[in-house]
């Protein structure tokens, strides 16, 4: 049985192409037991082949139909091929963060196959210091970033001493059947679907004035000292050019501590902190290029609206817009000059209620999606100039067959018109940066990724944390 996907799904699927691949990944590294046989990672890969039973999203591919490219739909891949998605890699000697980011950087730039369930993953050993990586890559369709690492992490154990493994694309069966079974036992009576159908489209018909009248406010542009970003308002920059399919990929990894200490002494969120140390690293990167733009970067800010719990398929996010205060050279005003802007886009948000931000997302990143769509986008202004993600993750240690997991860091989708991504990732007490660039447009991306490290001593100096 086939399931038609959701409009917001189905528009990665549309603007999917050789430059602009819509998957996101996750790199995760890990240290070997201390009393890993040298076969360990030989056994590791054969365990993750060796599952015989498979949940979404992992068994779903795209139907095969004349409506394919409009109105795309998912089914159920009953001859799922371990061989083909499960790959085993070594890196070069010495085996050092450059090899790695090079491997990844080119397995990321790689569109996955649209014949197929729309995933890979890659076990790559030979990492310096007794470590390996397993780098897992996922179509946007399918997951957003919040589903994708719950989904991943639920694989991992909290128990060191654990040998066997759950491949992730297993997870859930009985778990699944168990849940339906106690649903239909205790389920009222319900409605039918036509009449549950005719209810949401009047909820949806209500929604409307609510929806128009919060995207005019957000775009009939900002007054005077005003922080609140608005779309396409944002500077040119070499940010926002058009893209060629080949990536880069640099990773930083900072103490949530410390984070979490300046943001208490100056009053602001830990997201704010982000976006600091963030556009501190813009400013110095852009200065050292002569390519800094008078006015502010604007960042585009994934919104989860994914409850506690939640896995279902599909994206559930929805966006605000930031003010990255690359104008401002003192640390501290940039810093409260965030906090005031996404103070604004968060009460924007806020002020819709639930039911209606997927129609509300859905008209505001049209624009956007329309620029792909016709080629414009990258050509003209851009909507934002950079997209800055904070995704919540595990806060305890967790283990694969006993190897200890010691970073989870994210690798995310560009298109036309943004060159760069930057998304962290909070794991055990450390946040994760994965900066994912354009080969030909940030030809040193990794200055960048240091440069966070150096904005965050300056804000922690600069408010005394």
């Amino acid at each position: 049985m086939a399931t038609r996907l959701k409009p917001l799904d189905a528009s990665w699927l549309y603007i999917e192409s050789r430059t602009t691949p819509m998957h996101v990944a996750g790199l995760n590294i890990f240290s070997l037991p201390d009393d890993a046989p040298p076969d360990f990672l030989a056994k590791l890969v054969a365990q993750l082949k060796d599952a015989k039973a498979f949940m979404p999203p992992w068994n779903l591919r795209l139907k095969d139909s004349l409506l394919k490219s409009v109105a795309p739909a998912w089914e159920i891949d009953d001859g799922l091929d371990l061989e083909y998605h499960v790959r085993h890699s070594a890196l070069p000697h010495p085996g050092g963060e450059r090899e790695l980011g090079v491997l990844v950087s080119r397995l990321h730039s790689h569109e996955l196959d649209l014949s197929r369930p729309l995933w890979e993953c890659h076990v790559i050993e030979g990492l310096e210091n007794n470590r390996f990586a397993l780098y897992i890559k996922i179509h946007h369709a399918l997951i957003d970033g919040v589903g994708g690492i719950r989904m991943t992490a639920r694989a991992f154990s909290t128990n060191p001493n654990q040998r066997s493994i759950v491949p992730p694309w297993t997870i859930g069966a009985d778990m699944k059947k168990r849940r339906a079974k106690r649903d239909a036992a205790d389920a009222p009576a319900t409605p039918s679907t036509f009449d549950r159908l005719r209810e949401q489209l009047a909820q949806q018909i209500d929604l409307v004035p609510q929806v128009l009248g919060a995207l005019t406010k957000i775009w009939a542009g900002k007054k005077p000292n005003d922080a609140l970003a608005t779309p396409f308002k944002a500077p040119k920059s070499v940010l926002n050019d058009r893209v060629d399919g080949q990536r880069r990929f640099a990773t930083q990894q900072y103490d949530l501590a410390r984070l979490r200490s300046i943001a208490e002494v100056a009053g602001v969120t830990l997201n704010d902190v982000v976006l600091a140390i963030c556009g501190g690293a813009l400013r110095r990167f852009l200065k050292e290029l002569n390519a800094l733009p008078r006015r502010s970067l604007t960042a585009g800010l994934p919104v989860s609206l994914r409850p506690k719990g939640d896995e279902q398929l599909g994206t559930a996010i929805s966006f605000m817009l930031a003010d990255l205060g690359t104008s401002i050279a003192d640390p501290v005003k940039r810093l409260h000059w965030i906090h005031s802007s996404t103070l604004g886009a968060k009460e924007h948000l806020q002020s819709l209620p639930k039911s209606g931000l997927n129609n509300y997302t859905m008209l505001f990143m049209a624009p956007y999606i329309m620029g792909m769509l016709t080629g414009a986008a990258g050509r003209i202004k851009p909507m934002f100039n950079l997209a800055i993600s904070n995704v919540p993750g595990p806060d305890q240690m967790l283990y694969l067959g006993g190897a200890k997991l010691e970073a989870m860091y994210p690798v995310s989708v560009l298109m036309h018109g943004q060159a760069l991504n930057i998304t962290c990732l909070s794991y055990a007490g450390k946040l994760n940066f994965g900066f994912t660039g354009a080969r030909d447009a940030l030809p040193h991306m990794q200055r960048l990724a240091v440069y966070t490290g150096e904005a965050l001593d300056e804000l922690e100096a600069a408010v005394g944390a």
